[in-house]
């Protein structure tokens, strides 16, 4: 789930981008000006910021800058007018990803808010494919689980056959799949991604396929999709299991027979692609609850590639945190490079990686010590208790009431962490008589 920043002093307008963008399935926090707005981002950890342009106060350009400051890999989409676009061009100058144009249809910023969320997770895992072949003494900075990785895609780039990359969030699955078409006879040739898990069903079926003009209302001109872009080289799915029942099986014939038509022809189209496709989802498990079709899973999973969490290869963490460093020109002190190296990384290489910029960011000085970096290390390991004769119930409410605790009582960090929703979460505290209103409300993403 990618975490989105809105800032817009027009309550309507904030309000429709919010819950659109929820319902796309992003985590969203929305502010009516600049300064808490950047209060908040500096505090944590966001893909995306969209801001008005013309705002009191902070404006929108003075976002931008601050945001780009604090943060600089993560993008910035600028809402303007017809006639400040001089302006937000100026920003694009200055750092920002792209801008819209009020008034603006939701599903054209859900298409623009996946492209920049697309270049958010390039721009990441570039720099940690970079970090992993990067040498150290003489020695690629790999464990032997990467190392059993990459063999695994260098014996899987002499196929064609379709690929599927397992593991949790952050681990580096676009990485993999860059990587095998890297050292693949399709090199030469494009390599497309899509995140399935950002766009609705109906934008990701013509961002796939394409769509003539006048196939739907707002297709003013023909579009290419992905899969005719890709021809001959290779199109990643990233989230594939997000993708909507009645589009899994359009997915499924371009795998079985290399044809497609664009929405609203009835020209068939005929592409040699390789797919790659990526989920943090337990596949099987979701074929089982009817969520993802059977056939389609096995067509996928002809060569499974799974990549283990950062806490499972340990010995990649410091490596990979001097590797930040170096980018920001800063350096570890012993007791935070024994705190980096001993905490689980529940999100993985892109949370280390958002961990070291925020520290060099506030770090006045060359050396960043453990305890500006111990607050940020949630989910510490605590010592062990026993459960038996303890009921699932109570097990569940202290999970909950810990999460809750360590989450600063903010309920929709605290259900993004538990991996539920925060209406949930906020019926299972009502069923305790814990919903007592404490923290709740404190941010935009609390109402669903």
């Amino acid at each position: 789930m990618s975490r989105v920043l809105v800032v817009d002093d027009e309550a309507i307008l904030r309000d429709a981008i919010s819950e659109a963008l929820r319902r796309a399935g992003h985590s969203v926090d929305a502010f009516e000006s600049g300064r808490p707005a950047m209060d908040r981002f500096a505090a944590e950890s966001y893909d995306l910021v969209i801001s008005d342009l013309k705002m009191p106060g902070m404006d929108g350009m003075a976002v931008l800058e601050e945001a780009r400051r604090l943060a600089p890999d993560v993008p910035v989409v600028i809402i303007t007018a017809h006639g400040t676009v001089e302006s937000a061009v100026g920003a694009m100058k200055k750092g920002a990803y792209d801008y819209i144009i009020k008034p603006f249809k939701l599903d054209e910023l859900e298409l623009l808010v996946g492209r920049a969320l697309e270049h958010r997770t390039l721009s990441v895992e570039n720099e940690v494919l970079r970090a992993r072949v990067a040498e150290t003494n003489g020695e690629a900075v790999w464990s032997a689980a990467t190392r059993d990785v990459y063999q695994l895609l260098e014996r899987s780039a002499t196929s064609d056959a379709t690929v599927l990359i397992t593991g949790e969030s952050g681990t580096g699955k676009e990485v993999a799949a860059r990587t095998l078409h890297r050292l693949s006879r399709r090199q030469a040739a494009p390599f497309l991604a899509v995140n399935c898990a950002a766009l609705s069903a109906g934008l990701l079926e013509s961002e796939l396929f394409g769509h003539e003009k006048g196939a739907f209302t707002g297709a003013e001109r023909m579009r290419k999709g992905r899969f005719e872009l890709a021809d001959g080289g290779t199109l990643l799915l990233d989230e594939v299991s997000e993708i909507d029942p009645g589009l899994q099986a359009k997915l499924l014939r371009v795998l079985q027979e290399r044809a497609f038509e664009r929405v609203g022809s009835s020209q068939t189209r005929r592409v040699d692609v390789r797919v790659v496709a990526t989920t943090n989802r337990d596949l099987p498990a979701e074929v089982a609850r009817g969520r993802f079709r059977e056939d389609l899973y096995y067509r996928l999973n002809v060569l499974p590639v799974k990549l283990k969490p950062l806490r499972d290869r340990r010995e990649e963490i410091a490596p990979l945190a001097d590797h930040f460093l170096k980018k920001h020109k800063k350096r570890a002190s012993r007791g935070a490079m024994k705190k980096l190296c001993e905490y689980d990384w529940p999100g993985n290489v892109r949370e280390l990686a958002n961990v070291i910029e925020r520290a060099s960011v506030l770090c006045p000085g060359e050396e960043i010590s453990g305890e500006m970096i111990a607050p940020w290390l949630e989910g510490q390991a605590r010592p062990a208790q026993s459960l038996v004769g303890v009921t699932l119930e109570e097990v569940e409410r202290r999970v909950i009431e810990e999460n809750l605790k360590a989450c600063g009582g903010n309920r929709e960090k605290t259900a993004r962490q538990l991996g539920i929703t925060s209406r949930t979460l906020r019926d299972k505290l009502k069923k305790w008589g814990a919903d007592g209103g404490s923290g709740a409300g404190t941010t935009a993403g609390d109402a669903e």
